[in-house]
């Protein structure tokens, strides 16, 4: 029995599957039948099957010219020939089912010369339904040549016994009659710096610290220097930790420790003989950021000229020994103009007695901090912001109204500039100033020097802030050497803590200058290093003694003119061991 859809097809309606075919084959199909066959009329057959009277006729035209041309899809297709692609893709297939993963299946295929990155290799077994590998132990993998895995740090597994090992950073050995010198646990203890039965809080700190002084392996680059002995024997530890360590370490600091550690550091280096100066250079130095972080403020970086967001920085350098003495990585802007009293109260608690003098650029502090720098009997050099009307006031000076000085002490060839030395009043402060314009010192602009000292010759004054440009260098070296801008360093140290670093790095390398002498007092770190610390030595291990012999060098004879020969000083975190430095 029919049901109601089979009753509906008619006869009618089927011819009119042929009639009126449904799919371009078909139509070209019945259309060439009704020509060739029933001898219907080719405009006829064309407007029947929708085609064009001329599309017909060359359709016509292709069938004569080629009558096997087959007008309907072959039920199965004809084999195709094995293309390259195929094999790759049932070798890809094969390696797979053997557990490899889409690194080991792109290696094998590089070896047998058929070259598929991994993410090739991806994307056509995601084709074939397989699905990623889970991951896999030690063991499961393919065996291949790769890195050996460094051991841990922990100072307990510290190897003191009897051996000789070389290391490229035998340079560093120079710093420790110095470090020898230092309460090292009592530092850390005082600053509450975290730590561990592995890697305790000074150990951390050393081991640090050791990578700072060696300037040219920037921290970042620590991964290449975990095996090494020597770098590890410096800081107390079997092996020098990773760079996972380092960035975790510099985070759980607390901000709070910093002080506590500047602080504490002070009084050891000057125990250890660092001289102190009475007169100071100061300034700020932005270290850029170029992250997302909505707490980071702008603030003007001056090797850019211009503001972008960045870390502030406050820095004061001791301008006769040209040393770092104070730093501060955590100054808000709405805190920078205090910083300098800051300062001035830091130097008070330490040395008992505050500064004699202080030279700053013009953003460093507020005139009201002026008053209260000069009501404490503190004399300072500062330079004014040049205004539009205060140029044209001093442009329109009459030429008598200037005197020409020489200056003396200063090497450069404007020597002879002209000055307009007056008393001034500015709003915020309590009394008097004194303001010498000085042109024809090789600026465009007249150049506004500021300051409370009265009495003191304008020459005197001008060389004085000219070696202000020490501080500058200072921290260019900073930047350079110790690399105080490197945030985007492997190793994500906080801005404090690597400031910190610089901080102690500076003084022992200014230790080293002083106990080298000849010009080395005042030499910069770079220059230092190259000199003297950037050295191979051949390191033995007594049962009693710690045996650095340095390889030969042009500038060893100051090593034995300062008697670094004669060193015997007994290292407290190696086992109470000797220290003696030879030369080849």
């Amino acid at each position: 029995m029919l049901n109601s859809a089979d009753s509906e097809l008619t006869p009618h309606r089927l011819a009119q599957i042929f009639l009126v075919p449904k799919n371009s084959l078909h139509r070209q199909y019945e259309a060439l039948r009704a020509f060739f066959v029933e001898g219907l009329p080719s405009t006829h057959a064309a407007q029947r099957f929708g085609y064009t009277p001329g599309s017909f006729r060359l359709l016509c035209h292709q069938l004569r010219q080629n009558p096997e041309l087959e007008f309907f899809l072959s039920s199965r297709r004809a084999p195709r020939p094995h293309s390259p692609k195929d094999r790759v893709r049932e070798q890809i297939v094969t390696l797979r089912k053997q557990n490899l993963s889409i690194y080991d299946i792109s290696r094998a295929l590089k070896e047998k010369g058929e070259k598929r990155s991994p993410v090739a290799v991806s994307l056509i077994l995601k084709e074939e339904g397989f699905a990623r590998l889970p991951r896999r132990q030690d063991d499961e993998r393919p065996h291949r040549p790769g890195a050996l895995p460094a051991a841990v740090a922990d100072v307990r597994q510290l190897d003191l016994s009897p051996r000789q090992f070389r290391t490229p950073f035998g340079g560093l050995f120079l710093f420790l009659p110095f470090l020898a010198r230092l309460p090292w646990k009592e530092i850390a203890q005082g600053a509450a710096l975290p730590g561990s039965a592995m890697i305790p809080a000074e150990h951390a700190l050393r081991s640090l610290l050791g990578l700072k002084l060696f300037g040219s392996r920037r921290h970042s680059h620590v991964m290449a220097d975990v095996f090494d002995p020597g770098l590890a024997l410096f800081a107390g530890l079997n092996v020098i930790p990773k760079r996972s360590f380092l960035t975790e370490y510099s985070c759980r600091i607390d901000p709070a420790s910093y002080p506590q550690l500047m602080r504490r550091w002070f009084d050891a280096v000057g125990r250890l003989g660092l001289a102190r100066g009475v007169s100071f250079d100061l300034d700020f130095h932005t270290i850029p950021f170029h992250g997302e972080d909505a707490l980071v403020e702008k603030h003007y970086v001056s090797k850019r000229s211009r503001r972008q967001k960045g870390i502030l920085a406050f820095l004061a350098q001791d301008a006769d020994q040209r040393v770092f003495c104070y730093a501060n990585g955590q100054v808000r802007k709405q805190d920078q103009n205090d910083e300098i009293l800051r300062f001035v109260a830091f130097w008070k608690e330490k040395t008992g007695h505050l500064p004699t003098e202080l030279i700053f650029d013009s953003r460093l502090t507020s005139y009201a901090n002026l008053s209260r720098l000069n009501q404490q009997g503190i004399a300072f050099m500062t330079l004014r912001r040049r205004s539009r009307k205060l140029l044209e006031a001093i442009y329109a000076t009459p030429p008598s109204a200037w005197r020409r000085i020489e200056l003396e002490g200063v090497g450069r060839a404007y020597r002879t500039p002209r000055i307009l030395d007056r008393r001034i009043t500015l709003p915020g402060y309590e009394g008097s100033l004194r303001q010498l314009n000085i042109i024809d010192l090789g600026h465009e602009e007249p150049t506004l020097l500021l300051t409370n000292q009265l009495q003191r010759a304008p020459s005197q004054l001008i060389e004085r802030y000219a070696r202000r440009m020490v501080i500058e260098n200072s921290i260019a070296e900073g930047i350079n050497f110790f690399h105080m801008d490197a945030l985007s360093s492997a190793v994500a140290m906080k801005v404090n803590c690597d400031l910190q670093l610089t901080l102690m790095a500076s003084s022992l390398y200014r230790l080293l200058g002083s106990r080298l002498g000849n010009g080395y007092e005042v030499a910069k770190a770079d220059h230092l290093f190259r000199d003297f610390v950037d050295a191979t030595a051949q390191v033995t291990l007594t049962e009693k003694h710690l045996l650095v012999r340095l390889q030969k060098r042009a500038h060893n004879p100051l090593l034995l003119a300062a008697r670094f020969e004669q060193t015997r000083v007994s290292i407290p975190w190696l086992g109470g061991k000797q220290l003696r430095i030879e030369f080849d």
